[in-house]
């Protein structure tokens, strides 16, 4: 066992005598150390329960033989971070997350984890970790809260931010925008849509990391807990068999990810992430891979903010297995990919039917016969940029308008509320990517702004940052090579004209080359927002968008 390093022998009685000092029989200490990551705080409502995942997981490891060892990991909450300087942190945190499991499993010997995130940037900061140390791991997130309810209408974490602008705009009373803030978010539990939080909980499963219906359990359920209990187990068997992260990551396990990304149109975050996880289990997945995938890939689901299903609809139709499954028909899954119970996606899938066909659709009745998320090239983006197809309105999928430029949020967000946009527009943000921002801030509060405006449908908006899970519209991120790194979007000015076509995945800038060459020479690149502390060292050592922002 790897933790023989540390507990047996002569020269290990001193750590022996910590680990008795701190009730550890020496039964306890004879069977294999199983690290219990838990990511619970106060301030995340996706985390605020997960000492109840973390004790179920240590009831399921105690159960198969092992000694669970609980030790935490930091969680940012997005929506709580979302329009001010923290927000900078969240992506960054991924890093940290990382970084921080590394040291804890290495430097106590841990023979395997159980690891417990829910929300955005935890979830593949786990992932990450996971694959870096490869010793066994399974992952069990802590699972969606229910829809909000008001007058018989669902609601969710998007359509509340969205009702600020609509405050904003006179359209809605300050009462009733504090009404729908009270019932959006019902309980614990990552946000009830397919944003970020909730496509990477239902990925982990897809990737054979996390047990079947990881992804749409609910929070605070006997299943929930359930699931949890049977990661412990599965831990055990895993380290039991030498059953390692590397073993399940494989290239067609990251294939069968993007496959299912594209048919549940996940969060654009999800092009982050997935490349990150593949950076450190060796494989490299490039933004091709997911404009290949892309095309050959049905979308089968509209969940909020793409539709009007959340996740619990999604869970009782036949959830991730059930998606899959029915992606199986057309031959899209790689059923021989290898799972954390020791069985393959196909023999895992095979008995999950889907439910309900208004939530799953048919490989023969898609939305369309493309995936959900687009990858879009031109001369703004000759590495690509990323926008959530699926939750673009008809009118804005090929869009030609004057550029309104910005060099952060805060100054698109003023220009937005003190209606300075105007329709036709395409709003442009940048010094927002991973080196400019720094940490490559998710935009949710100016695409709401536009949404809750109701110019949804009039205006496009372009940024080297990202967007949340929660947007909708003809967002488009991850431009790159970001403003920071030299990128052409740091030499769009006030008034010129971009062409976007994302039915034929186009962005462009319409200035002639002569142009921009006298633009190139006169260009003075600005000083970094942040100059000091973590966020400095980050931008030092990130990587484009393109790239999964690793660090290097």
């Amino acid at each position: 066992m790897k933790s023989d390093s540390v507990k047996k022998g002569i020269k290990a009685a001193p750590a022996r005598a910590l680990m008795y000092g701190m009730g550890y029989t020496k039964e306890e200490i004879e069977r294999p150390l199983i690290g219990i990551v838990n990511s619970q705080n106060e301030i995340v409502a996706g985390h605020m329960h997960l000492d109840e995942i973390a004790k179920a997981a240590k009831l399921g490891v105690a159960m198969s033989g092992g000694t669970p060892i609980e030790f935490p990991a930091i969680a940012v909450c997005d929506g709580i971070a979302m329009g001010h300087v923290g927000m900078k942190y969240s992506l960054a945190s991924r890093e940290l997350i990382a970084d921080s499991i590394e040291a804890m499993a290495t430097a106590h010997g841990f023979d395997g984890l159980v690891l417990i995130p829910n929300c955005d940037k935890i979830v593949p900061g786990m992932l990450m970790a996971a694959a870096r140390l490869n010793i066994p791991a399974v992952v069990v997130s802590g699972g969606p809260m229910r829809a909000g309810k008001l007058n018989n209408k669902a609601l969710d974490f998007s359509t509340c931010i969205e009702k600020v602008a609509a405050c904003s705009d006179g359209k809605v009373t300050e009462e009733e925008l504090e009404e729908e803030a009270k019932r959006a978010c019902p309980g614990c539990g990552s946000c009830s849509g397919l944003f970020t939080a909730n496509s990477m909980n239902s990925l982990t499963e897809v990737l054979g990391m996390g047990l079947p219906l990881n992804g749409s359990a609910l929070a605070q359920t006997g299943e929930r807990n359930q699931l949890a209990k049977y990661a412990g187990m599965y831990v055990m068997d895993c380290v039991k068999n030498n059953r390692r992260p590397r073993d399940i990551l494989t290239l067609d396990a990251f294939k069968n990810a993007i496959t299912v990304d594209m048919a549940m149109a996940g969060s654009t975050n999800t092009v982050l992430h997935l490349p990150a996880i593949a950076h450190e289990a060796g494989i490299e997945l490039n933004l091709d891979l997911f404009h290949e995938i892309s095309k050959h890939t049905p979308c089968l689901t509209k969940l909020s903010p793409s539709g009007k299903h959340h996740m619990e609809d999604l869970h009782l139709a036949g959830g991730i297995p059930a998606l899959m499954n029915e992606l199986s028909k057309k031959g899209l899954i790689n059923e021989d990919a290898l799972t954390v119970t020791g069985k393959t996606v196909g023999e895992t899938i095979k008995d999950f039917k889907v439910l309900d066909y208004e939530v799953i659709r048919s490989v023969d009745n898609a939305y369309s016969s493309e995936g959900g998320i687009a990858i879009l090239r031109g001369n703004l983006a000759p590495d690509g940029a990323v926008v959530k197809e699926s939750a673009v309105s008809k009118e804005m999928m090929v869009h030609e308008g004057p550029a309104r430029v910005y060099d952060s949020e805060e100054e698109a967000v003023k220009a937005i509320f003190g209606n300075e946009i105007n329709k036709g527009d395409v709003i442009v943000i940048r010094y927002e990517g991973p080196k400019g921002g720094p940490g490559m801030r998710e935009m949710l509060s100016p695409t709401s702004a536009i949404a809750g405006m109701g110019l949804d449908k009039d205006v496009a908006l372009l940024t080297d940052g990202r967007f949340s899970g929660a947007t909708r519209g003809a967002s488009i991120g991850h431009v790159s090579p970001e403003a920071m790194e030299g990128g052409l979007i740091g030499l769009v000015e006030e008034g010129d004209t971009i062409f976007v076509d994302i039915t034929n995945k186009k962005l462009e800038l319409k200035v002639s080359e002569e142009e921009l060459e006298k633009r190139r020479k006169n260009y003075v690149k600005p000083e970094p927002k942040i100059k000091t502390g973590y966020l400095s060292r980050y931008a030092k050592l990130v990587t484009s968008a393109n790239t999964g922002a690793v660090l290097k």
